[in-house]
């Protein structure tokens, strides 16, 4: 009987091998081999051939169906006459190609603004089909709870234009919303003069950070830098152009003096209805944001001063480079700049 030690056998390989033949993270080879969407077909291949050379695996067939499926991402924006989010929608369409490029399907579903139970429903069921997801959050518990769960799934989120705190949201792709408070209040103070003066402000709905963010950076400015000029008033629209009619005329009847509104949200043309009603179009310095054909059309006639705007195709691409960089295992955020709001007068109307 031969009693000698039997021969040394390889060490089994582990996930770090695979992920260091592969070039990948540890996440990713995770995420491949326990069939997880979410991973670039070609970084799927990358990886089930380390694992099958290291002995990993020994059938590569079970993982060829995810190597060619596109990571499918949904956009949940607020239904209503929001110009600016209607056309972030569309644009979700018209840019399939740019989509296909990241290896990427993408479609927008529009729900009922303004309603956190329904937004929390609503991540929950697209969940269901979709490997990322992309949305304008409302700040709220149910939210947070639904963005927690997916996370705790795998299914990753961004939060787009306004962000929700203390949740594990993957990224925020969006302006920072203070700053663009105060640069409207910058704008409104430069616009009037060096003159005591009234002004107001109309939100779309404070359960959203982002408007609440500026109405904070707007008050703020004012404070610090023009003291004569006094915040007379925020009201709610909800975005919706008729609430905004109604909530500018009583404003503008309340102040005959008024010298300035800013709008937070949407619905513009609802306020600008009420400025020409009042023949106050002139005499009222009205700032506002997203560019659209209706607000183009404001800044043209003159019953604008002024619009803050980010480019809607740059927003729709950062959110894709966002679930790239994920399914590549890289930071969420990785390679991307800040984004960069743009300030549009009629006189540099693009």
């Amino acid at each position: 009987m031969d009693s000698s030690p039997p021969p040394d056998l390889p060490p089994r390989a582990r996930v770090p091998d695979v992920a260091r033949m592969a070039g990948v993270s540890t996440a990713t080879v995770d995420r491949v081999l326990h069939g997880r969407a979410g991973v670039r077909p070609v970084t799927v291949e990358r990886v089930v051939r380390a694992a099958a050379a290291l002995g990993y695996i020994l059938d590569t067939l079970p993982y060829a169906a995810s190597a060619r499926r596109p990571m499918r991402l949904v956009f949940l924006l607020p239904e209503g006459s929001n110009r600016f989010l209607s056309m972030l929608g569309q644009l979700v369409g018209e840019t399939r190609a740019r989509f296909e490029s990241f290896g990427m399907t993408a479609r927008a579903e529009f729900i009922r603004s303004f309603n956190p139970e329904l937004l929390a429903k609503a991540l929950r069921e697209a969940a269901r089909e979709a490997d990322g997801i992309a949305f304008m959050a409302l700040e709220h518990p149910a939210v947070r709870e639904a963005v927690n769960a997916l996370a705790e799934a795998g299914t990753p989120t961004v939060t787009l234009i306004s962000d929700i705190a203390n949740a594990r949201r993957a990224a925020y792709v969006g302006l920072d919303n203070r700053s663009t408070g105060r640069t409207a209040g910058y704008l409104m103070a430069r616009f009037i003069g060096p003159r005591p003066a009234k002004v107001a402000m109309i939100a779309g709905s404070l359960s959203y950070r982002a408007h609440e963010e500026r109405e904070m950076g707007f008050l703020h400015l004012f404070t610090e830098l023009f003291p004569a000029i006094e915040v007379v008033g925020l009201r709610e629209g909800h975005d919706d152009e008729s609430k905004n009619h109604r909530q500018a005329k009583t404003l503008l009847n309340r102040h005959p003096d008024l010298a300035g509104i800013y709008n937070i949200g949407g619905g513009a043309a609802g306020i600008a209805r009420a400025l020409r009603e009042a023949r106050r179009e002139r005499e009222t310095v009205f700032i506002g944001h997203g560019l659209t054909p209706d607000t183009r059309a404001l800044l043209i006639d003159g019953t604008m001063d002024a619009v803050i705007t980010q480019n809607p195709r740059a927003m729709l691409m950062d959110c894709a480079t966002v679930f790239d960089n994920i399914r590549a295992g890289r930071e969420a955020e990785c390679g991307m700049g800040r984004p960069v709001g743009e300030i549009i007068l009629r006189e540099n109307l693009p």
